[in-house]
């Protein structure tokens, strides 16, 4: 038996004693959670320098903070998130229960991604173990040095046996797909997103898949430029680009396309200083393969700012595209890197039609002080997430769901959204074994009679919450007498 099957037999086992289940557990296990968040800063700030040169206050600022939150939204919420449902009813069922209880899946897997490590694998267990699952935890490879850190510290805050971490490459994660899991949360690309799906389907394993592509960002002429592209370069520049919601490309009126250029130039310079080679804040790309990728997609296009680059280290300095036509080679994959292309519309019609012709994105941001436009761009368009007159923020707002739309991905999380992602929802209809004159309306030998008052049971809309408690069964008691006087005369 393989290590990531013996890790997967653990987490179900553990899962099946039901502890896992009691609220109080889930709570003490988030908590262990957040406890690790907070007294490994250290380790964590340094596992992230050593894989994309991440600052000591980026770390914070991207990873951590954000994770604090989403744990403590679901310890002071669990109680409510986990309670029944209850749901509206009918004549049919007036004086049944009827409701919706979440209950846990079973064994989750969560695959996370290299760019933001702790963000986009500790988000998602979040939402597993709040649901009362187990969870197999596979950080990426890529981020070794962070993989690392989860493997050793993490089994020391969280029950090992529910929670266990499998660290690896490709043969330890397609060796854990071999597994038969309740539910697989992926974060990466759309050709690895294609093979988990395979894989799960032989085990008809629903998955969860927070992928990518290329967010477009449309900017009127009807703003504030010098604003707008202030936040557009620090949404595009923060993690050297490595963001699966940066803006990928700007659209916008020629006559607007100098300025741009300048303003952004001018933030870069605010935000990294004239040299962000030496620029504390200021990233690397996370290793030569995805270097030498970013570099090849420069060719054909006419660089205004920026290009630097220097393979050794793995830098690239934040660079702007000009006059990018559409069949460039920056423009056929997402960038996830420090190029931004700037490909000039006539219109808002124009820049409509343009982001309709190409795969839905993971975010679209619009800049525009016209709130008719922002609108109707929002109508007339289909993306994961929009944010008009920011950037990357609505990953934030853990009372929005976030997560992609065909090929940028499916299925959301963040506060109860990921709750509810990784629960099974089960209706439940309690009846009591009275009253069963009014079942004789179903049961053969059906007759025109019989099917008018099914009719009226089913069909018959009353506004319930107008109406107390007491008056809907005395008029419930009303229908069944009725109806029994009816039967027993006949």
């Amino acid at each position: 038996m393989s290590r990531e099957q013996k890790a997967v037999d653990r987490a179900r086992k553990a899962f099946l004693t039901g502890r896992s289940k009691s609220l109080e557990y889930r709570v003490t296990q988030l908590k262990n959670l957040l406890r690790f968040v907070r007294e490994r800063q250290t380790e964590v700030s340094e596992g992230l320098k050593k894989d994309l040169r991440r600052s000591e206050c980026g770390t914070p600022l991207f990873e951590t903070l954000g994770l604090e939150s989403e744990i403590n939204l679901a310890v002071r919420n669990l109680k409510q998130w986990a309670a029944p449902r209850p749901v509206s009813k009918s004549m049919m069922t007036i004086s049944d229960q009827v409701y919706i209880q979440p209950e846990p899946l079973g064994v989750v897997l969560v695959i996370g991604a290299w760019n933001y490590p702790w963000a986009v694998t500790i988000g998602p267990l979040i939402g597993a173990i709040a649901a009362g699952n187990a969870a197999v935890i596979k950080p990426s490879e890529v981020s070794s040095h962070t993989s690392k850190v989860m493997e050793d510290l993490l089994p020391l805050y969280l029950d090992k046996e529910l929670y266990p971490v499998v660290t690896g490459g490709v043969t330890e994660t397609q060796e854990l797909l071999k597994q038969r899991f309740d539910h697989i949360f992926y974060t990466g690309n759309g050709t690895v997103a294609k093979i988990i799906m395979e894989a799960a389907a032989k085990h008809l394993t629903p998955t969860t898949l927070e992928l990518g592509g290329k967010s477009p960002c449309y900017i009127d002429k009807n703003c504030d430029l010098s604003v707008a592209c202030r936040r557009i370069a620090w949404g595009k520049y923060s993690n050297c680009g490595q963001t699966c919601i940066a803006p990928d490309y700007i659209l916008c009126d020629p006559s607007m396309q100098d300025r741009v250029i300048e303003e952004i130039k001018k933030n870069i310079k605010e935000f990294y200083t004239e040299d962000p080679k030496k620029c504390l804040d200021y990233g690397r790309i996370i290793n030569q393969r995805h270097f030498k990728r970013l570099m090849a997609l420069l060719e054909g296009s006419t660089i205004a700012v920026g290009g630097e680059n220097e393979e050794s280290e793995c830098y690239i300095g934040p660079t702007v595209l000009r006059d990018v036509k559409p069949d460039a080679k920056v423009m056929q994959e997402e960038i996830f890197g420090p190029l931004l292309p700037i490909l000039t519309v006539s219109s808002a019609d124009e820049a409509i039609k343009f982001i309709n012709q190409r795969e839905k994105p993971l975010a679209l941001y619009i800049f525009s002080s016209d709130n008719k436009l922002i609108k109707r761009l929002i109508a007339e368009t289909s993306s994961g997430g929009v944010l008009a007159n920011d950037c990357l923020m609505h990953f934030s707002v853990t009372s929005l769901p976030f997560g992609g739309v065909g090929n940028s991905g499916m299925g959301h999380y963040h506060g109860k959204y990921g709750f509810d992602n990784l629960s099974h929802l089960r209706g439940c209809l309690i009846k009591q074994l009275k009253m069963e004159g009014v079942n004789n309306m179903r049961y053969p030998p059906h007759t025109a009679d019989k099917l008018g008052w099914a009719r009226f049971f089913i069909l018959k809309h009353v506004d319930f919450g107008s109406l107390g408690r007491m008056a809907l069964l005395a008029l419930m008691a009303v229908f069944v007498a009725v109806i029994l006087q009816r039967y027993f005369t006949d």
